[in-house]
């Protein structure tokens, strides 16, 4: 809670100055407490026995008796070497209502804190429909960027379009070589397309690619080595700029990429910008970028005439080459995302990229450099990936959950939920709330797991509406908007606080979690951890039902100042870190 810390360091550093303990040696062990018993932020003593010569007990025991008596503190304790500060609930609600807690906004820049972000997410191969187990990259981008700009960074969202790659190839080389009736026969053993998506290009243009994948795998010898003749001609052209193929490859994925985006809105997912890797090939960046890497010091060349890198001069493990060029001169993607990186480097001053584990040997070498050409590395959020029951999603093999179908299959289900909870509701009002919890829940069931953890997708975790879920969050919001419209027809006592002893212990926790809620934005932001904001809302929402509980705000047809301010303040924070979180914040469920 870094308004207490602030108001309670200068004297600890006062009393551990006395004592012989600097700053430096103290300043960074003042952190939250682990645990509610334990106060609101805990010093260990531990590290300072060795300078005082005590028990790190004796040591907490004679701070606590040191500390003087703050309006900002309920207690100060020790206990087993460690000191406790609690603060004053009294003084909790005062910073509550003095605008201390700052909400801001998930949906604008605002540039408060000078930061300037460009975050890039998604980037997905724009040769078939979104698929579930592409989504945590998107969801989890999409979050971080409202996350940031609820912060008070200025952030630009970017999709780098992978325009040239082997993938958009084979698309483009199928819709020029394949009939309707080819694609129909090759995958004659397959489950048909969806008759909901027959107008939907990326859902008809996947099934070019999967016929092509077929063929290529299956053809006989003479047929495959023509198709991969015929596919890495126009790749191999790519790489070299030919703005011919390009144009072709930009005509095959276009209507994918659109259908994709489509999709993505639907969750709320949006870009500011859209780069193709092509962009630094045509303008001859690639090609000057290959002559500077060559002049570096650890710089070689292959017995074919290709570059590369020795970077385990430069301390990389395991795979230490990194290839720039191939022997006929062309650029490898590595390269170009060299050259995307030093462009993105001039565009901001702090770049956030999210990627797949199966990313993380790439990107240490595009880091190493970035450095060896004196640029320093992007932040990189690496998440696991998510599996079907039976194992690994492939667009490819067609084993896939399409995002559409689970969209659709969220909104039918939210929709069950909804009629039955509110039958009164028109079919418009019903389909309005179902599509808003529908996608929630989906969301919410991905960005409240820490990125490093992999996890199997399952259609009931996906689309729960109990407890822990985003409509459990949801309707805590809807309940404080019908207080809020219930009171303002009503008259208002003035703003008088309870004493602390008066304040019920829904009410304390409330008031702990709002002043709490800016320092967990500030570490989800810091680390590029969606979850930990994800996991506070959560305890948030639970905490106002608490405080419904405890804390009438109409009573006997006038509405109590201090309870109606404080649940005021608690709506205003769940509706923009619903928004931040990527949550429509409805105001009746």
């Amino acid at each position: 809670m870094k308004i207490l810390q602030a108001t309670i360091s200068p004297h600890l550093e006062s009393i551990l100055s006395e004592m012989g303990v600097g700053k430096d040696a103290w300043e960074s062990l003042l952190q939250p407490s682990r645990e509610a018993n334990q106060g609101d932020l805990t010093l260990p003593c531990f590290p300072f026995a060795s300078v005082l010569r005590k028990a790190p007990q004796a040591i907490s025991d004679e701070i606590a008796g040191l500390f003087p008596q703050l309006e900002a503190l309920a207690s100060v304790s020790s206990v087993n070497g460690y000191l406790n500060f609690t603060a004053n609930p009294e003084w909790l609600a005062d910073a509550v209502l003095s605008d201390q807690v700052h909400i801001g906004s998930a949906l604008e820049n605002s540039g408060r804190t000078g930061e300037t972000v460009l975050l890039e997410h998604t980037s997905a191969n724009p040769n078939g429909p979104f698929h579930v187990g592409r989504a945590r990259n998107a969801i989890l981008g999409d979050t971080l960027v409202r996350l940031h700009r609820l912060h008070g960074d200025d952030v630009r969202a970017e999709y780098y379009v992978d325009d040239m790659g082997k993938q958009v190839g084979v698309l483009a080389w199928a819709l020029d070589n394949l009939s309707e009736v080819d694609v129909n026969e090759l995958l004659s053993e397959r489950e048909p397309p969806s008759e909901r998506w027959l107008t939907k290009a990326d859902h008809q243009r996947v099934r070019w690619y999967q016929a092509a994948q077929i063929l290529r795998k299956d053809a006989d010898e003479e047929r495959k080595a023509q198709i991969e003749k015929e596919i890495g001609s126009m790749v191999h052209a790519s790489e070299h700029g030919d703005l011919a193929v390009l144009e072709s490859f930009e005509a095959a994925y276009t209507p994918v990429l659109e259908g994709m985006l489509a999709t993505l809105s639907r969750l709320g997912i949006s870009y500011d910008t859209f780069t193709k890797e092509s962009r630094f090939v045509v303008d001859g960046t690639v090609a000057k970028l290959m002559e500077t890497l060559d002049a570096l010091e650890i710089s070689g060349a292959a017995d074919n005439g290709a570059g590369f890198l020795d970077l385990g001069q430069r301390g990389l493990k395991g795979k230490t080459e990194f290839f720039y060029r191939r022997g006929d001169g062309s650029s490898l993607y590595a390269t170009r995302d060299v050259a995307y990186h030093m462009w993105k480097w001039g565009e901001s001053n702090r770049l956030v990229n999210v990627l797949g584990e199966d990313h993380k040997l790439q990107a240490k070498q595009v880091g190493l450099t970035l450095e060896e050409l004196g640029q320093k590395r992007p932040e990189v959020l690496f998440y696991s990936f998510i599996k079907l029951p039976e194992g690994k999603m492939s667009t490819r093999q067609g084993n896939v959950v399409f995002m559409d179908d689970l969209l659709e299959e969220a909104h039918a289900q939210a929709s069950a939920v909804v009629r039955e909870l509110r039958p009164e509701y028109d079919d418009d009002k019903v389909a309005q709330i179902a599509e808003a919890v529908g996608t929630a829940a989906v969301r919410f069931n991905i960005i409240k797991v820490s990125p490093e953890k992999g996890f199997t997708f399952r259609w009931e975790e996906a689309l729960a509406f109990e407890a822990g879920s985003a409509p459990f969050i949801m309707y805590a919001h809807t309940r404080a908007c019908s207080i809020s419209k219930r009171a303002h027809a009503l008259p208002t006592s003035p703003i008088q606080p309870p004493s602390a002893d008066a304040m019920p212990e829904g009410l304390v926790e409330l008031l702990r979690l709002m002043c709490k809620h800016n320092d967990v934005l500030e570490r989800s932001v810091r680390e590029q951890k969606a979850h930990l904001f994800a996991l506070h809302m959560l305890e948030l929402a639970n905490a106002y039902n608490g405080f419904y509980r405890d804390c009438p705000v109409v009573k006997e047809n006038e509405v109590d100042g201090f309870a109606f301010a404080i649940s005021q303040m608690a709506r205003e924070l769940m509706r923009s870190g619903l928004e931040g979180l990527g949550i429509t914040p409805i105001e009746e469920m």
